[in-house]
Order: structure tokens, then sequence, then C-alpha cells
């Protein structure tokens, strides 16, 4: 069998498996967050918090809570890294240096999960386990809350409350997350991913040397970590690592784990709006795009010209040969099109047209599908513009959903949409403009420039993967990544939710024959065409710099 043919059956076999389990995880969240009932483990939760998860909040108190809730957070991983060298379990590694303990802290909490440390020499079991794998799961669970309170806003009729922030951080965890985990953790530990607390250990001669590895709960921490769209690696070389995909299997089982989710929340979606119509509108733009950057990626890897890719049957340095290009391929696009950033392959070593692949994904939002709960809420803004765009067309005030497009709701969409654009382009700018930053580019030239706008791209769109040709690990890139991700994490909700807010408040407006049909193809070909035309004219010029030049060039 061809490697072009395997990549293929690949494709075929992961969008069977994400159709099938389509519509029961889909119907199964609608049923989370729209039920009013409380198992006792989440009363339980409850009480220790001092929550009242009955009491409705309006958008500024849901705000105020995951804000909160996030703050004390990165307090907590924070001061966990701090004080590593003291706690058992730590294995014998230091404390973390204070720039690149918050760097992490504010990464884990923002579910972008970048790391600019090796994991396996600088963590020890407590930080990994009680720190990061926690953040991986609460993290995916504030992000699914914010989508889910926007959604309420398209569905509630003249009220500005949007449920309850502690009652849904609770209730993703706790039915939907921490199950998904378990089922997943098995089939990870079948494929052999390790799952144990062992110490550090030596394995062989290596160089003339001995070589030592140290083991963990990597499974656990695997299943999460792909699940809510996070990524960030047990061992440096992450999903690469044979000891967290040791299989084509395992690499395929965790594709499918990070698309699961967010395909499934445009179920969702129609369930709770009281339209399945909508939500499969919405999920065949995300499909689209999808499918698309996957096809151009496996073409563009494929048919790399010269000798060397002739003999290895396409591009195949820095990626395994137990995945192939075909398995690499899918997994760069599903790691970059969500905000999971999780790598099986050495996106550096990529065709320039293959890396400009990755960062556009990125740079779309990651709304195809996009991150857990972020994706949803990220296309359900591009929706609200196209609509916008739409009315301008026919001279009519845009609706969607039933709820007017007024000024105020398309000056938080727009504010939505400039945000992150803005946190990458001047980051990279300054850093470009320094002295200092550029010296941690291992290339020069087009693919030098690449790897900082790539790092940018993936800190402020809290994706977490890296080019991996860059030494992030500086004080400079430490705290502004540090703060990109905050910013990038946490000011586009509050554009969410205040527009969430505003959407509950009205009256719903009866359809009419002129009513825009936003569950038809040609409003679902609209939001593509939307989504292209926007990411381009804002990242184009960046793009020409990078990854277009280095691909003309070769």
């Amino acid at each position: 069998m061809s490697p072009q043919i395997a990549g293929v059956l690949q494709l075929l076999a992961l969008i069977a498996a994400l159709a099938l389990a389509h519509r029961p995880l889909g119907d199964h969240m609608a049923r989370v967050y729209s039920s009013e009932k409380h198992y006792a483990p989440e009363k339980w939760i409850y009480r220790a918090i001092g929550a009242n998860p009955s009491v409705e909040m309006r958008w500024p108190a849901y705000l105020r809570a995951v804000l909160a809730f996030s703050a004390v957070g990165v307090l907590f991983l924070y001061l966990l890294q701090r004080l590593q060298g003291v706690l058992p379990g730590s294995l014998g590694f230091a404390s973390i240096d204070p720039d690149q303990a918050f760097n992490t802290a504010a990464s884990f909490v923002a579910n972008t999960n970048w790391q600019s440390y090796y994991g396996e020499q600088a963590m020890g079991h407590v930080v990994q386990t009680g720190g990061l794998a926690v953040q991986n799961f609460v993290s995916a669970a504030v992000g699914m809350a914010v989508a889910v309170a926007l959604v309420r806003g398209f569905a509630r009729p003249r009220t500005g409350e949007l449920g309850n922030f502690w009652a849904d951080l609770v209730r993703g965890t706790v039915r939907i997350l921490l199950p998904i985990s378990v089922v997943g953790a098995i089939v990870l530990v079948a494929c052999g991913v390790i799952q144990n607390f062992a110490g550090i250990h030596e394995v062989g001669q290596f160089m003339g040397g001995t070589q030592q590895w140290n083991g963990g709960a990597v499974a656990s921490q695997e299943v999460i970590k792909e699940l809510g769209t996070n990524g960030g690696g047990y061992f440096n070389a992450n999903s690469a690592h044979p000891f967290e995909n040791p299989t084509p299997f395992s690499n395929l089982f965790q594709i499918f784990l990070i698309l699961l989710i967010p395909f499934s929340l445009t179920r969702t979606f129609g369930r709770m709006v009281g339209s399945l119509r909508q939500g499969y509108a919405i999920l065949a733009t995300m499909a689209v795009i999808w499918l698309g950057f996957t096809a151009l990626m496996m073409w563009t890897e494929f048919a790399g010209h010269g000798p060397a890719f002739e003999v290895a049957g396409g591009a195949m340095e820095g990626k395994e040969t137990r995945f192939g290009i075909g398995g690499s391929s899918i997994f760069a696009v599903a790691t970059t099109l969500t905000s999971t950033g999780a790598v099986n392959s050495f996106h550096s070593s990529y065709t320039g047209f293959g890396g400009g692949i990755t960062m556009l994904g990125m740079q779309l939002g990651e709304i195809a599908p996009g991150g857990v709960g972020s994706g949803l809420y990220g296309m359900l803004i591009m929706a609200i513009i196209a609509v916008f765009i739409a009315g301008l067309m026919v001279g009519r005030t845009p609706e969607y959903l039933g709820k007017k497009i007024g000024t105020r709701e398309i000056k938080l969409a727009a504010c939505y949409i400039l945000i992150t654009p803005a946190l990458v382009l001047c980051f990279t700018a300054a850093a470009m403009a320094l002295p200092t930053p550029a010296n941690s580019m291992t290339n020069a030239g087009a693919h030098g420039f690449s790897e900082i706008l790539y790092a940018y791209t993936s800190g402020a769109n809290n994706n977490g993967s890296a080019f991996a040709g860059l030494n992030a690990d500086t004080q400079w890139f430490n705290s502004t990544i540090g703060i990109a991700m905050l910013l990038g994490r946490f000011l586009p909700m509050v554009f969410v939710l205040a527009l969430a807010g505003s959407l509950a408040g009205q009256r719903p407006v009866p359809e009419t024959a002129g009513t825009l049909r936003t569950d038809k193809p040609l409003y679902a070909g609209l939001l593509v065409g939307t989504i292209v035309i926007i990411t381009g004219l804002t990242y184009f010029p960046a793009l020409a710099l990078g990854p277009l030049a280095e691909g003309l060039a070769s």
C-alpha cells in the first residue's frame, strides 16, 4: 500500500469515527448543560467552594467568576512550581525559575500549554499530576462554559441571565471530561502508553554514556491533553515520544480525541437553540475548512521536489516513520486548527507551504473546529460578522437566530476578531525590532521570521505548538508569550460574554420572507468566505515575509 493511500484511509476512518460519535455526545452535552439536577459529588464540590449552583448570573457576574477562578489557578500553579524543590515526588528536580513558572502557569490556565522547558527534566510527579493535569481539565471546562453561555444568549428571550458559571464548570468536568478521559486512558494504556509513578532510571547505553528516563502518569494526562485541546506533553518530544504515542492506532485515536468535543458541540448548539439545522450549518463550515486544510497539507508534504523527497516518498524530515506523512499531516492540521498544540512531528521541518498551513490554521482563530468551547464561540462570532455583511449587501438589519445584530453586537464582535491579531503582530514586530530576541532564532531569513511569528501566533491563539527552532526559554519570550497567552484567552471572553448578555436581553424577532436563512449551504459558503477574507487581510503581509517567501524560494 502506498503512503498516499494509507493517509487517505486514515482520514476516512477518522471521519467515520467522528460521525458516529457526533450525535450521542452532542445530545449528551446538551442535556448536561440544560439539566437542573445536581449529583451528590457535584453538591460536595459546591459546598467546598461556597457556590450556589442554582443562582443565575448576568454576564458581568459570569465574567467575574471566570476571571477569579482563572486567577486563582495561575497563582496556585505558579506557587506549586516555585515550591517544587521541597515537595515530595519532585524526582530531585529543583524549583522552577520565576519567569518560566509564570509562563507555564499562564500557559496551562489559558488552555495553551506552551512549554519552554523539557518536561521529563523539569517537572516532578506532583507538579505534573496535581498541577498541570488538573488545569488540563478545568481550563477546558472554562472554555466550554463560556461557549454555552453564548449559546444561551441566542436561545433565551428577554433575560440577561446566562446560567451559573460554577454549575457549568463542575458539570463540564464531572459529566463530560472525566468519563471520556477514564475510558480514553484505558485505551491508551492498552496501546502501550505508560502509566506509573516510577522514578528516574537508566535504560541503557547511549553514545558512550547511560541514558535516563523517568516514568509518570502519562496515559491519564495524555488523554485530557488531547480531549481538552490542551496539548502540553509529559515529555519534550510530546506526541512524537513513544511513551506518549507508541503506535499508528494510538496516533489516530489521539487525533480523534482532539476533534471529538469541538465537532460534537455543534450539535449541542443546535439542540440548545432549538434548530439542529443551524448546528449542521456550523458543522459543515468547520468540516469544509478542516478537510481543505488537511488535503492541502497532505498534498504539499507528499509532493516535495528533489532527490531526498523522492527517496523518502515525500517530506519525511522531522516526522516519525511509524506515523508517516499521512498520520503526521492529519495530526498537524488537527492540532493547529484546534487550540491543542500537541505535535507528533517537527513543524519547523515541514515544507515552506506546509509550515504556512499550520500557521494559517491558528490565524483563522482556531475555529475549524477550534478548541473545546473556544472553537464554537469563535465560529459564532464569525457567523455574526457574516450575517452583518449579508445585511449590508441587501440593505436589511441583520438577524441571527431571531436576534438583531445591531451596533452594540457588531462592535463587540469586531473587538473579538481584532484583539488576537493585534497581540500577534505587535509582539512579533517588537521581537524582530529588538536585538536580543532575534538571538534566539536558530535560522536566519524567512524561516527565522516564521519561528517568531509562529511562537506569538501559537501563544496569543492559545494553541501551544511551536516550530521548535526557537529558543523560547529566555526572560523576554517567557514573559511576553505569557502575557500574550493570558490576554489572548481572557480578553476575547470579555467580548463573548458581553455579547451573550446583549443577545439574551433581546426579544426574539419573528422570521419573515426577507430573513436570511442561516441554515442553508449558501450561508455556509458565505461564512467560509468571510473567515478566509478576514484572515487574509489581517495576516497576509506577515505570511508573505515568512512561509510564503520560503515556499516560493524552494
